[in-house]
This record gives C-alpha cells, structure tokens and sequence, in this order.
C-alpha cells in the first residue's frame, strides 16, 4: 500500500503556523522504532502575512517544505529513485555538520613524540579562537585568514606578556592547512582550502655558529659538566641534534674496515634512518665502549641549570655569542659548507628532507664572506 504524505499546519505561539508531514498510513519513528503520523519539519508560517518581507518567507518556506514532503514521499514508496548523487549529497550534508575543531584533535592525537606536541599546541590555539565550536559548513576563506592574523597577534600560551613567536604562528597555521588538506581528501570539504589561502612567510632567523678558532678555545677550556662539553663537541663534529645525541647507543656506533667509523640510528624529528660516517676524533670523544643497550651519553641532561654550565663555558672561551646547543649543530653545518663541501652532502649529513632547509646555511656563508671581505678597507 502506498503511503500518503501530506503538508499541514499547526498553530504555535507568536502569530506562526509550523509545519509538519502527516503520514498514513503511519510509518516506523527513526529512534523509536514506534508507529508514527508526524514529522515536524521545525519551519514555520507567518500567520496572515501582510508586509513583503513576511509574505517572502512564507513563500519560500513553503516551497521548501513541498521539496521536502515530495522526497519524503519518494524515499518511502519509490526508493529506486533516490539516485547514487542524492544519495551523496546526503552524505555530503552529514559531514558538513561535523565539528572541524574536533577533527583538527583526532590528527593530533595521531602524531607522536616532539610533532605531537606541536600539532596540541596549535590546537590549543584553535581552540581557544573558535571556543571549540566549528562546523565543516562555516569553513572558508575569510575564517582562515582570520585565523592566520589571530596567530600573528595573540599573545603566547608560554608567556601572557609576549606575542606568539612569528614561526610558531607559521607552524601553528601550517597544521590548520594540513588538516584543511586532509578534510579535503575525507570527504568533509568540497573545496580544497588549503590550495586557496596563502601560508605565513617564515621569519628570517639568525642561526649563530662559532668559527673554528672559537670551537678549538672550547676545547681548550674547562667546563663544570665534561659530560656536556663533550656532547656539545661531538654534535659541531658530527652535525647531531642533542636528541640524536642523548639517544644514541654504543649498538649504534660501527666501524667497518677500510671505512672508518658509522653511525646506524633513527632521527628523533623526522624518523628516518640514517647510515652517517664520523671521523676518528668524534669517536675519541665517546669514551670506553659499553654494552650495545647502554647510550653513549649517559646521564646527558639539558635544562636550564645545564644551560648554566654551557653558558659559562662558553664565556671562559671568551665568546660573546649567544650560544645554545643547537648551536653547535649550526657550527657543523657552517664550518663543512665554508671548507667546501657541497650543499648536497651536507643536506644528507644532517638529515634534511629537503635541501631548501640547507640552503639557509648557504645564506651564512656568503654573509660570511661579505663581511669578511669588508673588513680590508684602505684609506684611499
């Protein structure tokens, strides 16, 4: 038997007709599963609309609400007719629903170690800019850009009293089209935005080095923790983060004859592994071997009482620089390049994915160069 669908009206409060389907004979409620007659469409009537605008809506409203009785009627008699495309665009409506912040939260949740941090960071962020309420359906390029000039103005989650860092903004934004790139590939936009809106430029960063006279005082100079001083040699020797460093274990170090020396180990950052060759003077400074479990650096530590020692250090060696340890992986990077080693191998020495990141140190040379060539001057 066929089922009858019909619109009907139902006064409410305020002067207003709401609308609703009648349905007989009557049909399972969705929830429920119990026989049902109505389906209140949550549309209403003006009753007795006299102005324009009040006859516009009435007008509309009902319109819509004809389309929506004659695909209820459709689903329910004629289910064949409900083509793969309405289908989709069902489906399409459903997604759009669907809470973008809570999305952004399922990706981060899937990053591990130091990105994962960076991905909760930058939700923290996003979060707190769309109080944790944004549906797929109110993204679009107006939202992004507001966002992008939110994270270049908010003050830091670190430090009330500073503004976020410019590259932490840039990598906080980064993550938000990532995931605007992935929603794209799910199914939840049907526009890639993350094609449209232009990412924040990287800040220009001063990445400080020690020349080889200031590296050899260091060498010559005490420091409170040998066991830091150490590190912080072997990492301009070697070009490895201090993570790298203070995970890496005696099973990991390789000599192979006629070669020299090796280290077979998984980068902390990017998790790639990495086959890299070490001079016999980065192996001096490891100290006996030990088991092949045990780490290199044991009891390596990096804080900010640490930092206490290597900042003295570096001010016994007379160096004015402001040096951190990441430093002395600059100090690699600088020195290999300005001896003559060419950008390729010295990207594959540090790891890099990409030898743009590398170029940066290229950059240092020729200010180098500039400045060394600016300090002859003759009083013509």
């Amino acid at each position: 038997m066929a089922i009858k669908v019909k619109l009907r009206e139902k006064k409410i409060s305020g002067k207003r007709q709401s609308l609703y389907l009648d349905f007989y004979p009557a049909i399972p409620h969705p929830i429920t599963g119990e026989p049902t007659r109505r389906e209140f469409l949550k549309m209403y009537l003006h009753d007795k609309a006299k102005n324009p605008i009040d006859k516009q809506h009435n007008k509309e409203t009902l319109q819509l609400a004809e389309q929506i009785r004659q695909k209820r009627e459709n689903h329910l008699n004629k289910p064949e007719i409900y083509t793969g495309y309405e289908k989709e665009q069902s489906k399409i409506k459903e997604r759009s629903e669907k809470n973008f912040v809570e999305y952004f939260k399922s990706l981060a949740d899937k990053r591990k170690a130091s990105n994962h941090d960076n991905w909760v960071s930058a939700y923290n962020y996003l979060e707190t800019f769309t109080k944790g309420n944004l549906k797929f359906a109110d993204l679009n390029e107006k939202f992004c850009n507001d966002f992008k000039e939110y994270l270049l103005t908010t003050k830091s989650n670190k430090s009330n009293k500073v503004t976020l860092a410019k590259n932490s903004a840039v990598s906080y934004f980064n993550k938000v089209k990532a995931t605007l790139k992935q929603a794209y590939k799910d199914g939840y936009l049907q526009t890639n935005l993350n094609t449209i809106i232009e990412p924040i430029k990287q800040a220009e960063t001063r990445r400080n080095f020690l020349t080889i006279e200031e590296l050899n005082n260091l060498v010559r100079t005490e420091c409170n923790n040998p066991l830091l001083k150490r590190a912080a040699l072997f990492s301009a020797l070697t070009g490895l983060r201090f993570s790298d460093i203070k995970n890496l274990i005696w099973g990991e170090l390789e000599y192979i004859e006629g070669n020299g020396y090796f280290i077979k180990y998984k980068q902390q950052k990017t998790k790639g592994i990495e086959m890299m060759p070490i001079s016999e003077q980065a192996y001096g400074l490891l100290g006996e071997r030990k088991e092949p479990t045990d780490q290199v650096f044991e009891g390596l530590a990096y804080s900010a009482y640490e930092n206490k020692h290597l900042a003295k250090w570096i001010g016994l060696a007379g160096i004015t620089k402001d040096i951190t340890f990441h430093c002395f992986r600059h100090t690699y990077a600088t020195l290999q390049l300005s001896k003559g080693t060419d950008i390729y191998t010295v990207s594959k020495m540090l790891g890099h994915r990409d030898l743009k990141t590398t170029q940066v140190y290229a950059k240092i040379i020729s200010q180098t160069k500039r400045e060394a060539a600016d300090k002859i001057k003759l009083d013509l």
